[in-house]
């Protein structure tokens, strides 16, 4: 993590996204007394991962952004990094992406209604401890945000609830891991997404004066990135709490 007296560049100046969205003028208060972080993103092309994305774009405490995608991103910020990888079970190919980073946000995921129980099962529980390892061996005792989901519960009904419990309580023991559990994520959804959750996607904004119910996707983002600030570690972080983090961000 570099300081900001070492980067002269950002002294004194605006940051801003390249689409105009959001911009922030960096306050000579953070510019004297605090560090910009470097963070490393999966998810990047899903619904929630993309508001991340342009949260952590957005947000003067980051100075850069790695994101390893299987495809590329349409963003051209000088903030961003992007690796291409198809096996996410294996990241030696791009190790260089885990080195030297203050807090990998994971966003990658799927519905478990779009996939067998087996496939659900290594994208949720493999691909997540694989990208875990790994970033413990490069950036160790960096923070680790891994976004789960409201309902999960080891001794649930339900086989997603069970898999996502076990992910994060493995996790929490490998990384000391922030688990985030949102209900309703407003946020653009990505084409990968059944066209049913594109029709209902605008109803869940009628949630929004509910603290445990309604999470917009940039709050999510931004309460991730105060948590890496606060040094917050192994908690389970249900949406009403995930609101109130955001809440503390003056970034």
């Amino acid at each position: 993590m570099k300081s900001t007296k070492e980067r002269s560049a950002c002294r004194g100046s605006a940051i801003s996204d390249p689409n105009d969205r959001f911009s922030f003028d960096l306050p000579a208060s953070f510019v004297a007394n605090s560090s910009l972080m470097k963070i490393l993103l999966f998810g990047a092309t899903g619904s929630a991962g993309a508001a991340v994305l342009d949260a952590c774009l957005a947000a003067p405490i980051v100075d850069e952004v790695r994101a390893i995608v299987r495809r590329p991103l349409m963003h051209t910020s000088p903030k961003l990094r992007t690796f291409v990888h198809k096996d996410f079970l294996d990241y030696a190919t791009v190790e260089e992406a885990f080195r030297s980073v203050d807090a990998c946000l994971f966003c990658l995921g799927i519905s478990s209604t779009q996939v067998a129980q087996e496939e659900y099962r290594t994208i949720t529980y493999s691909y997540t401890l694989a990208a875990a390892n790994m970033f413990k061996a490069k950036s160790p005792g960096a923070a680790f945000h891994y976004i789960s989901g409201q309902g999960t519960k080891p001794g649930s009904r339900m086989f997603w609830a069970r898999v996502k419990a076990q992910t994060e309580h493995d996790l929490i023991e490998l990384v000391d891991a922030d688990c985030w559990r949102p209900a309703f994520i407003d946020a653009k959804p990505s084409p990968s997404l059944p066209k049913i959750y594109a029709l209902i996607q605008p109803l869940g904004r009628l949630f929004k004066p509910f603290p445990n119910l309604y999470i917009h996707g940039h709050d999510l983002g931004r309460a991730m990135l105060q948590a890496t600030a606060e040094k917050l570690r192994r908690r389970v972080i249900e949406n009403a709490e995930i609101r109130q983090i955001a809440a503390r961000a003056t970034f």
